[in-house]
């Protein structure tokens, strides 16, 4: 016999046009549904933001079945973006998981029917403890719609789903529009990438974003540092010894007064009154830009960015500690 799958399982050309054309309709139906949802938009997404930013406990996300799926998925963005979230199952609600909700929480319901049993049977309990409820749902006008303070409509033609029953576009609208929540919160309150690292010190950008400028810097020991008053070819010696890039200048007190980079040197190099026996502390960049070793290394990155300069010096309570470079940075993934 041979080993060839029957023909009735291999789809030919014809079968792999549907395929693709299938999967692009039902693409472009939850577009469709997130563009509709862009367009309905208004001042009930704005109270739902202040309900959230006013909330002194925690967000509780539930909902059942699919709507569960995103309401936890919602739940665990919301934490890791500096809002407090938990995951509340509506069936484990009445068997003890009640005693998680406090009189400071905010409710957020995920429910397409609105009209879901297990969901309505937790709305008495939230209302006992007074606590703020916000409906995502397909159907505003549903029970739990009526017994919601803010409403906002996730509701979609149609699904996804060819047989028009599985949640696709559904789910798709209430995640979508979660998420967008997450992220007014996250600019409302200030929320930076060095707080996102602090909530995910285990991941990959945790670690790069807890990276400080000590962890990343040329130590002193190996930074070119020379007088002011040495000439211009004692500095073009440091900067070609050293492995920076630059050459640190101070004063007779061995303090910090100024920069001179390779890229100086190809500047001054241009002129016409260049001479390598001119006295550093004459062409050198003064009272450069530095920042102290234990700051984030992110927060040196975004400076040198915004200064278009590629070595900083590092000071430690002032004095000289280094020097981190702009390819240091890059090199341990802080693009």
């Amino acid at each position: 016999m041979s080993g060839a799958a029957p023909a009735g399982n291999t789809p030919g050309a014809a079968g792999a046009t549907d395929i693709l054309g299938t999967v692009r309709e039902a693409l472009a139906i939850e577009i469709d549904a997130l563009r509709t949802m862009h367009a309905r938009l208004d001042g009930r997404v704005e109270e739902a933001v202040r309900f959230l930013l006013e909330a002194t406990g925690r967000v509780i996300f539930t909902g059942m079945g699919k709507a569960g799926h995103v309401a936890r998925k919602l739940a665990a963005t919301f934490s890791s973006t500096g809002t407090p979230a938990i995951f509340l199952h509506p069936g484990e609600a009445y068997h003890g998981d009640l005693g998680v909700i406090g009189r400071s929480d905010v409710a957020v319901i995920l429910s397409n029917s609105g009209e879901t049993e297990e969901i309505l049977k937790l709305l008495p309990p939230l209302r006992r403890f007074r606590v703020r409820i916000i409906a995502l749902t397909g159907n505003v006008h549903s029970t739990l719609g009526t017994n919601s303070d803010v409403v906002l409509d996730t509701g979609v033609a149609r699904e996804a789903c060819p047989l028009n029953c599985a949640p696709t576009a559904s789910t798709i609208t209430a995640m979508a529009l979660g998420d967008a929540l997450a992220c007014a919160l996250v600019k409302a309150k200030g929320f930076r990438r060095e707080d996102f690292a602090m909530f995910h010190p285990g991941g990959s950008l945790g670690s790069r974003l807890l990276l400080h400028v000590r962890d990343v810097m040329t130590p002193l020991s190996e930074t070119p540092i020379i007088r002011g008053d040495m000439s211009l070819r004692d500095a073009v010696v440091a900067i070609t010894n050293g492995r920076i890039g630059a050459v640190l200048i101070v004063n007779a007190q061995e303090e910090l007064c100024g920069i001179f980079t390779d890229g100086d040197l190809r500047r001054l190099m241009q002129s016409e009154t260049f001479d390598l026996g001119t006295r550093v502390a004459e062409v050198m960049t003064q009272q450069p830009l530095t920042i102290e070793k234990d700051k984030l290394a992110v927060e040196a990155l975004v400076l040198m960015n915004e200064r278009k300069i590629s070595v900083l010096p590092v000071l430690k309570a002032g004095d000289i500690a280094g020097a981190v470079q702009i390819h240091s940075l890059l090199k341990h993934g802080l693009a």
